[in-house]
């Protein structure tokens, strides 16, 4: 009897630890996988394996390798510095991967012998690579260097020389200032180990793609007049030796990009933009053009959705792509008349589609309770291969996420997630959490997300609301926005609470809202509007968007979208009125920003923090120091997730509020 009893204890105690919420110390234990690369061979899938290191604040990324029938998994890099961009040489020999490891002061190209033994650096230049593409016959390596100062002239230099800019676009978070360093293209023998360049100019270059049979390469490049001042980019193509001179092949106004060859060597599969202008509502579009050059067939153009980088499948006939379609990414076949099949289903997101070989194909894929993996594609049929959090998720239990829509006031139909916690039905009349995504030019979707997840481990049902300028519902949807900010938006979001609120879901006396960078800006916007919302978080966010001009890296858009502040300011007031009535917010609003961000600069948070200080409601300013405008280091997601539980209990669930975090010294 005394057995039994200690056994029903054991299991209790089992069954306590495998119910267990996510937790903001979680950010210390959740791995994350990137950049799959099928082997030529298609027997193994190498991929990037980034694990947090709770000592040294950071995350350190390796090279893993997995066979394709899942049965084996392999650690390949164990350096400190960490390992990116694994590419297979096309012979099948080698595994190669970019890395400052060790002494190497550049990032550099590093060799693996596929038999074993330790990597080998290929590359021993003074500046640092970028990205680098192998030639088919393996002979040569194509690399993109930005023009710089070598790690060893820098070193020589007592203080850094002043930064000189006299370019329209200046500055670019996680770039800073920018000068005219430009992109270029270089040629790499592996027997020689001879370094030859093969572009210059005022001008980058990116996207590098051989030709089949080795002898050229297609490249992205605008060279227009001006161009820090158009979307334009085109595709050009290159013989893959010195001083050769480059061919436009593309000559759309805005965007092409994304090369990608025929098998054959006679055509080029790329991404064109859908409008000629610049904006950020466009929809990318899948185009076929001749190498001669000519009109480009639109492939895509019976879908009005938006689609991801091309791949050819092996015989020719058909192009690979993943596209958004209203809260899921899934994987799509076109043949050359644009004809489609969607090949994988579900209420999940495919991306990251990478190489094929044959007809097997890898990418990533995730859904609301499971952080992305590797996944094969073969026989018609999705298949994962990496189990990267298992052991982790094994003993939490998140939140169910469902979608349902609703209309907006002006009829218009809106598609949303519903987070519904642990041990909570929806007739409870349970707090309420918006949590609003960026971009705009995005989408929530049946991915995992772990700040909705967190939120909901406190109790809350969330709501993510895929507004007016999101993607997923075709191009009108998403430029429906377009010089209007801060009006449809808020409708749609309003209009999906007020379904959670009719349908009984939703306490209308515990209501918060909250996002990040354009989330963030919503926020502003909606409390502004409505104020029934007793708790909110700004991150990244901005209210006078007057102010904004020339802070921050988007004065192209401004200027297309918005028009010269000087020659539209009734225009630029419009969309700056949550900072101009001020007065009408009564919600306690926590703002957050990183230290260095360029994309949504620290004044759009302090002005907002500023003003409601003055007027006495309550808020607080936080600033991660040396942060861009996605948080990186662990200790200060962490911090930020239990901050927002902080807030959030202490508005909506009358839980005390903890004194605020030291500054640091």
């Amino acid at each position: 009897m005394r057995k039994f009893f200690t056994l029903l204890l054991i299991s209790a105690s089992l069954l306590s630890v495998a119910q267990r919420p996510l937790s903001p110390s979680d950010v210390y234990k959740i791995k994350s996988v990137n950049d799959p690369q099928l082997s030529p061979d298609g027997k193994w899938v190498a991929y990037v394996l980034s694990t947090p290191d709770s000592v040294k604040d950071k995350s350190d990324t390796d090279i893993w390798m997995i066979s394709w029938d899942g049965s084996e998994n392999i650690k390949l890099t164990a350096s400190t510095e960490g390992e990116s961009k694994p590419r297979w040489s096309p012979d099948g020999k080698y595994l190669t991967f970019l890395s400052s490891r060790y002494e190497t002061k550049s990032s550099q190209i590093w060799k693996l012998d596929r038999r074993g033994g330790e990597a080998e650096k290929l590359t021993g230049l003074k500046y640092s690579i970028s990205d680098y593409a192998w030639s088919p016959d393996a002979k040569k390596i194509v690399l993109v260097i930005k023009d710089q100062e070598s790690s060893d002239e820098a070193e020589k230099k007592k203080s850094a020389l002043p930064i000189v800019m006299d370019r329209y676009h200046f500055k670019s978070d996680g770039d800073g200032y920018l000068e005219r360093k430009r992109d270029h293209l270089y040629l790499f023998t592996i027997e020689t180990k001879k370094l030859d360049t093969l572009t210059r100019g005022d001008f980058d270059e990116s996207n590098p793609a051989w030709s089949p049979d080795s002898k050229q390469l297609a490249f992205v490049s605008n060279r227009s007049a001006d161009a820090d001042r158009n979307g334009n980019s085109d595709i050009w193509i290159l013989d893959a030796m010195p001083k050769a001179v480059p061919r436009q092949l593309t000559t759309w106004q805005n965007s092409d990009t994304a090369p990608a060859w025929s098998p054959d060597g006679k055509s080029i599969a790329y991404l064109k933009s859908r409008t000629p202008e610049y904006t950020i509502y466009d929809q990318p579009q899948i185009a076929v053009v001749s190498i001669t050059g000519g009109s480009p067939a639109i492939i895509s153009k019976k879908l009005d959705r938006d689609v991801s980088a091309p791949h050819w499948a092996a015989d020719g006939k058909n192009i690979v792509t993943t596209v958004e379609d209203d809260r899921t990414s899934h994987l799509y076949s076109f043949d050359l008349a644009g004809n489609f099949i969607i090949l994988t289903e579900g209420q999940r997101v495919f991306n990251s589609l990478k190489n094929c070989s044959e007809n097997k194909w890898v990418l990533l894929s995730s859904d609301p309770s499971t952080s992305p993996e590797v996944y094969a594609f073969e026989n018609g049929k999705p298949r994962r291969l990496t189990h990267t959090n298992d052991d982790l998720f094994k003993n939490i239990k998140l939140a169910s996420a469902e979608g349902f829509n609703s209309i907006s006031k002006d009829g218009t139909t809106v598609g949303n997630l519903l987070y519904i916690p642990v041990g909570k039905t929806k007739t409870q009349k349970l707090p309420l959490i918006v949590w609003i995504h960026g971009g705009p030019t995005s989408q929530d979707d049946f991915s995992f997300d772990y700040t909705s997840q967190i939120l909901a481990s406190g109790g809350y049902a969330v709501l993510n609301v895929n507004y007016r300028g999101s993607n997923g519902r075709g191009i009108d949807f998403s430029r429906a926005i377009f010089g209007d900010w801060g009006n449809k938006e808020v409708i749609d979001i309003l209009g999906a609470v007020d379904h959670l609120i009719n349908e009984g879901v939703a306490d209308p006396n515990r209501l918060g809202i909250g996002g990040w960078s354009y989330g963030g800006i919503l926020t502003d916007y909606v409390t502004a509007t409505d104020p029934r919302f007793k708790a909110a978080a700004s991150g990244a966010g901005s209210a006078l968007q007057l102010s904004l001009y020339g802070s921050d890296q988007y004065v192209l858009q401004y200027e297309n979208e918005l028009g010269l502040p000087w020659k539209n300011m009734e225009k630029w007031l419009k969309v700056s009125y949550p900072f101009l009535n001020v007065e009408k917010i009564k919600t306690p609003t926590l703002y957050m920003v990183g230290e260095k961000d360029f994309n949504v600069p620290a004044v759009g948070g302090e002005q907002m923090y500023q003003a409601l200080k003055s007027l006495g409601v309550p808020t607080q300013f936080i600033v991660y120091p040396n942060q861009h405008h996605g948080i990186s280091t662990p200790s200060y997601q962490k911090d930020r997730m239990k901050r927002y539980q902080d807030w959030f209990d202490h508005y909506l669930n009358n839980v005390k509020l903890k004194e605020a975090l030291p500054p640091k010294k």
